[in-house]
């Protein structure tokens, strides 16, 4: 059964980072979430809804905010059907979107994808030549990030894509609501310097002062955390950061 201030929690009995608790979206928290734990009102249990429970249980936390805590109808941590991570670490070029996603991925024990290789030839090729995308360009680029993680549901995932914009995050919520953020913050300064120095890479650093331009930060009502790059800690440091905010971030 599930009300407001639940959650969903990442692994089994494991007490390691990568067993964090983590925000699922409202949906459970309703009378489908008490249905999929076959109980009813008082807390009687629903034999004979059990089976139909067992159906609801599979669309419970699909809709609505998603903000709000639940679980999945089960408060049993190994119970298959539980919400896996699903994160965006974001950020402009140069931010550690890669590296940083990795380490994060590595923390929470599940596939790392960079939405970089989702990009069609196209956008790569524009990208390559100095030109800026359009939002044109980004649309069906975004669109397949939110379906990437919609599909990882039972695997979880964690995604490296600038989201720049409110809007483009949206967009990926639109596809996967439970999706959260982390954003990678640094100066002007530091993330000239990191792209300066990295190789095989296709985006100049005569687009930086663009993508910062665009930037918007994640805002309080986003479902997401922040965490700053100027500390200069390396990147399994920032993972842990990460992993720990955004599991304060369900408490």
């Amino acid at each position: 059964m599930c009300s407001p201030g639940g959650t969903a929690t990442l692994g089994g009995g494991d007490t390691s980072p990568r067993s964090q608790k983590y925000l699922a979206p409202r949906g459970s928290c309703s009378a489908a979430g008490d249905a999929a734990a076959g109980m009813l009102p008082g807390g009687r249990r629903d034999h004979a809804g059990e089976e139909a429970g067992d159906r609801a249980d599979d669309v419970s936390c699909r809709t609505g905010s998603p903000t709000e805590l639940c679980t999945t109808g089960s408060l049993d941590p190994m119970d298959h059907r539980a919400w896996k991570p699903l994160i965006v670490v974001m950020g402009v070029s140069g931010s550690g979107k890669t590296t940083v996603g990795k380490a994060l991925a590595a923390e929470l024990g599940v596939p790392f994808m960079d939405a970089d290789d989702l990009h069609p030839a196209a956008n790569v090729a524009k990208m390559a030549a100095g030109h800026p995308l359009t939002d044109d360009d980004r649309w069906p680029w975004l669109a397949r990030v939110g379906r990437e993680l919609a599909e990882a549901k039972n695997t979880g995932l964690v995604i490296a894509c600038s989201a720049l914009k409110r809007a483009y995050r949206a967009a990926i919520l639109s596809a996967e609501p439970r999706a959260r953020f982390v954003d990678l913050e640094g100066s002007r300064d530091l993330l000239a310097s990191r792209m300066a120095h990295r190789e095989g890479h296709f985006m100049p650093l005569s687009l930086l002062d663009s993508q910062l331009a665009t930037l918007e930060p994640l805002a309080a009502t986003e479902p997401g955390v922040a965490v700053s790059l100027d500390s200069l800690a390396k990147p399994p440091e920032l993972a842990a950061q990460a992993a720990a905010a955004l599991s304060a971030l369900a408490d």
